[in-house]
């Protein structure tokens, strides 16, 4: 990290390390060390694990939430964080009901994450397959059905490029400063050791899409790639479920009924038992 310095009158005033500003009371010499202690930053709590210990774990991400309302249906208000939070509830309750995995929540409740906290609050967990759940919007026309997103150097196709410049928005819009944040956030390089979690998570896409067609008004071409922020754990399956169009009045209707959101749930939990399934068989 760099120590920047300003002097006043031959009086150092201040030393800025990264976000941290620090009182300086004096120039040090030439040449001398110098030892500034820093306020401990401590990582947001961990969020709590349900089910039995020893199965594979599952993190599911509810999109957006407190001052990031996501996208929002003109008609009549229906938020994106809202649906999004109560979908990954129907979702955490339908795994929790089967027995064979162990479920969190990155959030539970209607406040913000920045998107490097998502997917760091599932490794943290040595979460075993991330989901984050979305709704997608369109500002003109009548686009309908869920999509299933993978990440992806290049986006498949411009819907999916204008989706990721909306996502990766999302601290913007929260008001969080990425000026400092470095690469790690400002970019999404992916290197060799990603591959293997890139094609995983190509498979459960792929996966979640097939069993949840029966069950979720799906787009034909459901599985899409784009550079999504959220998506970038180098370790750990990862992919980006927009469940319908909030700005489509039968989707939203679909989204914001409690059956709508059961026969989500029900599409995941099917698609995670075949997942952790084939695992098995593979090892």
């Amino acid at each position: 990290m760099v120590l920047r310095w300003t002097s006043a009158g031959g009086m150092l005033a201040m030393a800025t390390l990264g976000w941290h500003a620090l009182p300086v009371h004096a120039a040090p010499p030439p040449g001398a060390r110098v030892s500034v202690t820093l306020p401990k930053v401590h990582a947001a709590p961990l969020p709590k694990v349900r089910g039995e210990a020893g199965r594979p774990l599952v993190v599911i991400d509810a999109g957006h939430g407190g001052v990031d309302p996501g996208a929002i249906n003109r008609a009549n208000g229906l938020r994106e964080k809202d649906v999004t939070l109560k979908i990954a509830k129907a979702i955490r309750d339908e795994l929790l009901d089967s027995g064979r995995v162990r479920v969190a929540l990155t959030r539970d409740d209607d406040h913000y994450l920045v998107l490097r906290e998502r997917y760091g609050i599932a490794r943290r967990l040595r979460a075993d397959l991330f989901i984050s759940i979305h709704c997608d919007s369109v500002g003109v026309g009548d686009a309908t059905g869920a999509s299933v997103y993978t990440l992806s150097e290049v986006a498949s196709d411009k819907e999916a490029a204008r989706l990721a410049a909306r996502e990766n928005k999302a601290d913007v819009i929260a008001g969080v400063n990425l000026g400092e944040a470095g690469e790690d956030v400002s970019s999404i390089l992916i290197d060799l050791t990603q591959r293997e979690t890139m094609n995983a998570s190509a498979n459960f896409a792929r996966l979640l899409g097939r069993e949840a067609k029966p069950l979720v008004p799906m787009k034909p071409n459901f599985h899409r790639m784009a550079s999504l922020m959220v998506l970038k754990a180098p370790d750990m399956p990862s992919i980006l479920f927009e469940t319908g169009y909030i700005s489509n009045p039968v989707d939203a209707a679909f989204l914001d009924s409690g059956e709508g959101r059961q026969r989500i749930a029900e599409g995941v939990r099917r698609a995670v038992e075949v997942h952790f399934a084939r695992r098995m068989v593979t090892r």
